[in-house]
């Protein structure tokens, strides 16, 4: 009988976080090109931050709860859902063009923040000379992150690629809307409503992160399960539901599409990028934020150290070595990724590993 009422907390969870995080990395973004930074450091900092921003909450207050099940599985296995899922479909489904250093840097960075964990849970908790690892290779990824946008902005040494065609394979429509992120002009009175919009986004942001955390506790009490297995499936899923769309291109139309489009922050072919990165910050700041604020060793069970490090490292090398070789992406990328997200779900769920 607790079922439904637990069912319908997670879908609040995921409506009130969806909208929380969109509402307040707009109105952030927006507040930092209020005061004046150039676009090519918000573009670097925030916007890139913010792609994180429904993982990090949430995790932030699991390990305040000292729920940590649920606070590492946020990161890890929300970085394997963002590679293997979204960023895979995104492969699959859009004409991806990306710049060839960045995405061989980030896919770089995210194998050694890989190799950092791997090396530093060995006794089944996080050290603190991990946490401080990670926390630097958060640092260096948000250089990269500015040295990037600064290049872009002056389009200075940019080495574009996009996919090699397979045969028989015809290239996706180019999106005619020419859609733009658009920022206002200064005044008081759009500082202050874009003040209340980070205050009021990360309110109601807090709250479905609540709701979240909350329902997959009660999942597993219900269900007997390890509290790893939901944040390996429902959670993990649905904080990517936004970006799932986004990759779909709102097929349902709505009121959420209309929403979306006004909070956007990056323009769309920038898609697959922020995913990757939303990925590495799931490991180099959510991470290591979730042990700092559990104020002691974060335990990292037995699940996330067989299961989602080395899918993520498989990922990251499926994404890494053909642009690194052959200068060029192609869509069975995309494809093996996914084959390697089914089996990551087969293997959680069949499989389940005990102290997770």
């Amino acid at each position: 009988m607790l079922l439904l009422p637990t069912l319908l907390l997670y879908a609040l969870g995921l409506l009130l976080t969806g909208i929380g995080s969109r509402l307040a990395s707009r109105c952030a973004t927006w507040c930092g090109a209020l005061c004046g930074l150039p676009m090519w450091m918000v573009g670097g900092t925030l916007v890139a931050v913010c792609t994180a921003l429904p993982q990090l909450v949430l995790a932030f207050l699991a390990a305040g709860m000292s729920v940590t099940a649920l606070a590492v599985g946020t990161a890890l296995a929300g970085a394997v859902t963002q590679l293997g899922l979204v960023l895979a479909l995104c492969l699959l489904r859009c004409n991806v063009t990306v710049d060839r250093g960045e995405l061989l840097r980030k896919c770089a960075l995210l194998l050694v923040a890989c190799g950092v964990v791997a090396l530093f849970v060995r006794d089944g908790t996080l050290s603190y000379t991990g946490t401080g690892l990670l926390m630097g290779l958060f640092v260096l990824f948000v250089m990269q992150s500015i040295a990037y946008q600064y290049r872009f902005a002056f389009r200075e040494g940019l080495e574009l690629i996009t996919f090699q065609k397979e045969k028989g394979e015809k290239t996706p429509p180019e999106d005619p809307s020419g859609r733009t992120v658009l920022f206002p002009a200064m005044s008081i009175r759009t500082s202050l409503r874009n003040l209340a919009g980070v205050v009021g986004g990360m309110a109601v942001l807090c709250v479905g992160a609540w709701a979240l955390l909350n329902s997959a506790v009660a999942l597993a009490n219900l269900t007997g399960t390890i509290q790893a297995q939901w944040a390996a499936t429902l959670i993990s899923f649905g904080l990517c539901l936004p970006l799932l769309v986004e990759v779909f291109d709102h097929p349902l139309g709505s009121a959420w599409k209309r929403f979306a489009e006004k909070c956007r922050i990056y323009p769309p072919q920038a898609l697959p990028m922020q995913v990757l990165n939303s990925a590495i910050l799931s490991i180099t700041l959510v991470l290591p934020v979730s042990s700092l604020m559990y104020r002691r060793r974060l335990p990292v069970g037995e699940q996330f150290r067989q299961y989602d490090i080395p899918f993520c490292v498989l990922m990251a090398l499926i994404l890494l070595l053909p642009p690194l070789v052959k200068k060029r992406l192609y869509r069975w990328q995309g494809r093996v990724c996914l084959i390697l997200y089914v089996m990551y779900l087969a293997a959680v769920l069949i499989m389940p590993r005990a102290g997770a």
